[in-house]
């Protein structure tokens, strides 16, 4: 080998490392027998597009059928949209196209990355307007059998892109090929500002009836008395219809659209804890809002919904009478117990440190990297004692975190009865390992595989328990802690009475006559 070096150094030779022969080979093979495939997707391909500039707003709607079927239709709005609202119009308005063609496979192509997000679950709604589109635009999407909605980028999108931009451009008249049509006002509105006419326009609303009957009674010449006794459980609060009810004195009533909304913003939303048909139906009473088909509609939605057929109670086991505990005053007996450990979070929190009142119900919980005495120390002292007050007794089982010298000390030290719960009789911590379970169950449902973002839903989870009305009391942990509901998500979205007709003058005044009821009560 050194004479061969020796000999061809003069030549200058270098060496370089030889390439994969079976890679090229592939890329080669490839490269000379794959032409340009037209991939397309199965069934109807909708695409669309919307956009608001200072001349106004528009959409572009291009809609892709069997047997080269092609449907191209631009639409002037009437009113001035956001660029997001006008990208939630375009794709109603494509929707609304597809459904009138009878179509059953859609696959919507769109350039807009957030409302892409938004119906994939990536980024949250947190705009009141825009989140009454998505749910919208989630009904419409039910209709049709099989739906995909895909983010294309703008220059695979440019027909649609140019219609939108052809009714802002161009007059009426021109480009007889394509579909011209007007939106005079948005699909969706924070408030309806003539809900008699908004009623009247839609035929199949049951409201419209009983509305007629009470402004302008039996026009007919006959009387009826099933549509008088109906009419007389209702009242009109200025142009809001209401029914007086039994659980709370007036029940907003609720269009045939409007119920999708505050179905899914109460089972799946921010306060949803995916509950049962009857606890569902209880929340839209309490919450104010009233519809003829409540329970059946509610009963439907949570047989359809796929995280509670995966993740509900499978229970064997035989019903028994409910063992009543009995508590001296709110947050003054506390359950405590340890559930874990999860898939690590954000700052490698593994554990969860639970909590329960047995007189309210409330749950606290802190999720933790490691489990201590001194963190369920600090965790009494933060969670319980600082806000709540001093407890009479705390119950747990036996481990080690809960039996410590220096956590007995500080027990001591607030004459604090700590009571530990035998192999004998679980029973004694049973409202603990309860909450356990609801706080798992409910963590299941909404992570699906993500499991690494649990802290994160955590505070979700435990509001929405707080703001449920709970079996065994009839009342929700919020109220029985702090006298009056919690306002929820939906309460904005769909402005429930107290919201829509807030005004400090008149709550000083029901807040004085409540103080001369204090003692009935």
């Amino acid at each position: 080998m050194v004479g061969w070096s020796v000999e061809l150094s003069e030549y200058h030779l270098r060496c370089e490392a030889r390439g994969s022969i079976k890679g090229q080979c592939l890329v080669d093979f490839v490269n000379e027998l794959t032409g340009d495939l037209d991939v397309r997707e199965e069934g109807w391909i909708l695409s669309v597009d919307g956009s608001s500039n200072t001349k106004g707003g528009g959409a572009g709607i291009v809609l892709q059928g069997p047997n080269d079927l092609v449907l191209e239709q631009a639409s002037r709005f009437g009113f001035k949209p956001s660029n997001n609202q006008a990208e939630y119009e375009a794709l109603i308005a494509g929707l609304t196209l597809a459904a009138d063609m009878e179509a059953d496979t859609v696959t919507c192509r769109i350039d807009s990355q957030l409302i892409v997000g938004h119906l994939d679950d990536t980024f949250q709604v947190k705009d009141s307007l825009l989140l009454r589109y998505f749910h919208v635009v989630q009904g419409m999407l039910n209709i049709f059998i099989t739906t995909n909605v895909k983010h294309v980028d703008r220059y695979q999108n440019s027909i649609a892109d140019l219609l939108s931009k052809l009714v802002t451009a161009k007059i009426k008249g021109q480009h007889h090929i394509v579909i011209h049509a007007t939106l005079d006002r948005p699909t969706v509105t924070l408030t309806e500002c003539n809900t008699t006419e908004t009623v009247a326009q839609e035929d199949e609303e049951w409201m419209a009836p009983i509305i007629q009957f009470i402004q302008h009674g039996d026009t007919g010449g006959i009387d009826d008395p099933i549509m008088r006794r109906k009419a007389s459980r209702f009242t009109l609060v200025g142009e809001e219809l209401y029914k007086r009810g039994f659980s709370n004195p007036l029940l907003k009533c609720i269009t045939n659209r409007q119920t999708q909304y505050i179905m899914e913003e109460l089972h799946t939303g921010i306060c949803g804890l995916h509950s049962g048909s009857r606890t569902m139906a209880a929340q839209v009473l309490r919450a104010g809002y009233y519809w003829p088909t409540v329970k059946e509609d509610c009963e439907k939605y949570v047989r359809k919904c796929a995280q509670c057929q995966q993740h509900d109670n499978m229970i064997h086991l035989k019903s028994e009478e409910l063992h009543g505990i009995t508590s001296l005053w709110p947050f003054a007996k506390w359950g405590m117990d340890i559930l874990g450990p999860f898939n690590p979070g954000k700052g490698q929190v593994k554990f969860l440190l639970v909590a329960i009142d047995f007189f309210t119900n409330w749950i606290e919980a802190e999720p933790l990297a490691l489990i201590t005495a001194q963190q369920v120390q600090k965790f009494v002292w933060k969670n319980i004692v600082c806000r709540f007050g001093i407890p009479s007794i705390v119950i747990t089982n036996n481990g080690r975190q809960f039996i410590d010298k220096g956590l007995a000390e500080f027990y001591k030290g607030l004459h604090i009865q700590h009571i530990t719960s035998s192999v004998e009789h679980l029973q004694t911590n049973g409202q603990a390992e309860a909450a356990n379970k609801v706080i798992l169950r409910e963590l299941k449902k909404r992570l699906g595989d993500t499991k690494g973002r649990w802290a994160d839903e955590l505070l979700e989870v435990l509001w929405t328990y707080r703001c449920t009305p709970q079996s065994t009391t009839q009342e929700t942990p919020y109220f029985l802690a702090y006298g009056v509901d919690a306002m929820i998500p939906v309460e904005i979205g769909e402005p429930s009475l107290r919201r829509h007709l807030f005004n400090t003058r008149f709550n000083k005044e029901s807040m004085l006559t409540s103080l001369d009821l204090v003692q009935e009560l």
